[in-house]
C-alpha cells in the first residue's frame, strides 16, 4: 500500500494537536483533511473521499465514540483510530475499541506509532475490501456463466457476456468472437447497468496470447466503446481449440487488481459457452441441410392448378419429423402423396425417407396408385418389418381433373368446392399389415373445388375425439382463401394446438 494514494481526516479541536498529527501523517505520503469538531467531521465524511479518519475521544459538540458510531453505521468499511490524551483508562480504551474503532491510541504519542497503526489498519481494510470485490465478482461471474450457456442464439450469448462483463467490473465492457460463419461479433455494454448490443467488428491479428491479458495503451485499437479518457483497456484472450480464432474480453484497466483473476476466468467461461454454440449451430446445420433433403425443395408449377403446403415438426431440434408430403409431376399427371409414419423423432424421418423415395420410384415405373402402395407395403413388410405408416396417394390429370386416389389408413382428403365440405373415403388398411386392399377411387375434381390433405397432428387434440377434430377441420374449410398459403396457414392457426405434440402435415391443391 502506498502512502500517498490514501486521504486521512485528522479530527480534534486542538489546534495545536491536530497541526501535530497531520504533519506526521503528511510526511509519511497521506493526504489530510482536517476538521475542529464532530458535526464537521460527519459532514467532511459524506463529502469527500476519506479512507482513514484518526479522531479525538473529546469533542466540543459530541463525544468522539459516538461520531465514530455514526460513521460506522453509515461507512462499516471506513477505518477509525481514537487517539486521547484524556481517556486513557482500559475502560475507555475497551468503550472506544467496543462502539467501533479499529485502534485506540493513547497520549503521548509516537509518530512512529501512529504512522505504524495507520498502515496496518488500512492495510486490513485494503485486505477486506479485496476479498469482499473478489466475492462479489465471482458471484456475478457464476451467473454470467450461467446466462451464456443458456442463450439460445450467439448474439444472445455475446449480449449476456458483454452485460455481465460490465457487472463483474462495473465498467463499460465488449467481448468479442467469431461465429461459425467466420463472422466476428463484437457484444458490446456502456455500463452496469446499460443492454449490450451487438455489433460486426473485424479484429487484426493482435498477439494477445490465449489465456493472458495484455494492457494496451491505446484505447481507439479497440473502439467499440467511449473508453475512460485517462486510462488504457485490457484485453483476456482464451480459445478451446487450436484452429479457432481467440475470444477477446476488453475492460478499462483501471478495473483489474493484481489478484483479482475474474477477468481471465470470464474469458475462459464465454470461450466454453461460445465453442458450445459454434459445435451446437454446426451440428444443427448438417441436420437442418441433411432433414430438409427429405422433403420437396420446391413446389411444381402445375397449369390450372395452385398448390400450397405447411409442415410443423413436433420436435424443436429438427426440421422433419415422421410425416412427408410428395408433389411431383410425371408424365403429365401430378403424384401428390402424403403420409405419417409412427413416432416423430429422428428414427421415425429416416423411416419416412425410405417411404417417400419408394413411393416416387414406384410412380415413376408407372404404377397406379394402389399398386404403388402395394409394392410399399411389401418393402416396408421385407426390410422395415417393426414399422407402420399412414399414406394417401393420388394421380391428377390438370386439363380433365380426372383422379385416381388410394389410401392406406390415412385420414380421408376434404373437398371444398362453393362453400359445401365432403369427405373423401377410401378405407384401407394401413402399411406394414398384411391385407387384402380395395380398388383405387377415381372421380372428377371440379373446377374451383380445393382438396385438402393432412396428416393426424393437424386435428387430433388430448381433450377432443377423431370425430370432433375432423368436424372442426370441416369447419374451417368451409371457406377456402383466394391465397392458399394464406389458407393453410389458417388451418394450422385455427386447427392445431398452441403446443405441437405430433408433427403437422398440410397439401392444399386447387384446380381452376
Amino acid at each position: 500500500m502506498e502512502g500517498g494514494a490514501v486521504t486521512v481526516l485528522v479530527v480534534d479541536d486542538s489546534r495545536t494537536k491536530r497541526y501535530l498529527l497531520v504533519s506526521w501523517l503528511t510526511r509519511a505520503g497521506f493526504t489530510v483533511l482536517e476538521a475542529e469538531n464532530g458535526a464537521e467531521a460527519l459532514a467532511r465524511v459524506e463529502v469527500d473521499r476519506i479512507d482513514l479518519v484518526v479522531l479525538d475521544v473529546r469533542l466540543p459538540d459530541l463525544s468522539g465514540y459516538e461520531v465514530c458510531e455514526r460513521i460506522k453505521a453509515a461507512h462499516p468499511a471506513k477505518p477509525v483510530i481514537h487517539v486521547s490524551a484524556h481517556a486513557v483508562d482500559v475502560s475507555d480504551r475497551a468503550q472506544g475499541l467496543t462502539r467501533g474503532a479499529d485502534a485506540y491510541l493513547t497520549e503521548p504519542i509516537e509518530p512512529e506509532e501512529l504512522i505504524a497503526t495507520a498502515r496496518a489498519v488500512l492495510r486490513y481494510y485494503r485486505a477486506r475490501q479485496h476479498a469482499e470485490l473478489l466475492a462479489e465478482r465471482l458471484l456475478v461471474l457464476a451467473d454470467t456463466t450461467v446466462a451464456v450457456h443458456a442463450a439460445p442464439t450467439f448474439v444472445k450469448l455475446l449480449e449476456a457476456a458483454a452485460e455481465g462483463a460490465a457487472k463483474i467490473f462495473k465498467s463499460p465492457a465488449a467481448v468479442i468472437a467469431e461465429t461459425f460463419d467466420g463472422d466476428c461479433l463484437a457484444g458490446v455494454s456502456g455500463g452496469p447497468d446499460r443492454e449490450a448490443t451487438v455489433v460486426p467488428w473485424v479484429v487484426d491479428d493482435t498477439g494477445i496470447p490465449t489465456g493472458a491479458t495484455v494492457r494496451v495503451q491505446d484505447p481507439a485499437a479497440w473502439g467499440l466503446l467511449d473508453w475512460p479518457a485517462d486510462d488504457s483497456v485490457t484485453v483476456a484472450a482464451a480459445r478451446l481449440r487450436e484452429d479457432r480464432a481467440p475470444l477477446y474480453v476488453v475492460v478499462p484497466t483501471a478495473t483489474q487488481t493484481a489478484r483479482t483473476p475474474a477477468l481471465v476466468q470470464l474469458a475462459q467461461a464465454v470461450a466454453a459457452a461460445v465453442e458450445a454454440q459454434r459445435s451446437f449451430d454446426e451440428e444443427h446445420r448438417i441436420a437442418v441441410t441433411l432433414q430438409r433433403s427429405l422433403l420437396p425443395r420446391r413446389l411444381p408449377e402445375v397449369a390450372g392448378l395452385d398448390l400450397a403446403v405447411r409442415y410443423e415438426p413436433a420436435s424443436a431440434q429438427t426440421e422433419v419429423g415422421g410425416d412427408f408430403y410428395e408433389l411431383v409431376m410425371l408424365d403429365g399427371h401430378l403424384l401428390l402423396a402424403i403420409g405419417d409414419v409412427a413416432g416423430h423423432s429422428l428414427h421415425a424421418a429416416t423411416v419416412m425417407a425410405e417411404l417417400r423415395h419408394a413411393v416416387r420410384a414406384y410412380a415413376v415405373e408407372g404404377h397406379q396408385p394402389g399398386e404403388i402402395l402395394h409394392r410399399v407395403n411389401e418393402l416396408m413388410r421385407t426390410l422395415l418389418p417393426n414399422e407402420l405408416a399412414t399414406i394417401c396417394v393420388l394421380l391428377l390429370h390438370p386439363p380433365s381433373g380426372r383422379v385416381r386416389l388410394a389410401s392406406a389408413g390415412h385420414l380421408p382428403p376434404v373437398l371444398s368446392l362453393d362453400g359445401k365440405v365432403e369427405f373423401v373415403q377410401h378405407s384401407a388398411p394401413l402399411l406394414g399389415v398384411r391385407a387384402e386392399r380395395p380398388a383405387d377411387l377415381e372421380f372428377v375434381l371440379p373446377a374451383g373445388a380445393t382438396l385438402v390433405f393432412y396428416t393426424d397432428g393437424l386435428i387430433e387434440r388430448r381433450d377432443a375425439t377423431i370425430d370432433e377434430g375432423l368436424a372442426a377441420l370441416a369447419g374451417v374449410a368451409g371457406t377456402v382463401d383466394h391465397d392458399l398459403d394464406q389458407f393453410c396457414e389458417r388451418l394450422l392457426v385455427e386447427l392445431a394446438p398452441p403446443e405441437i405434440h405430433d408433427d403437422v402435415a398440410v397439401v392444399a391443391l386447387r384446380r381452376r
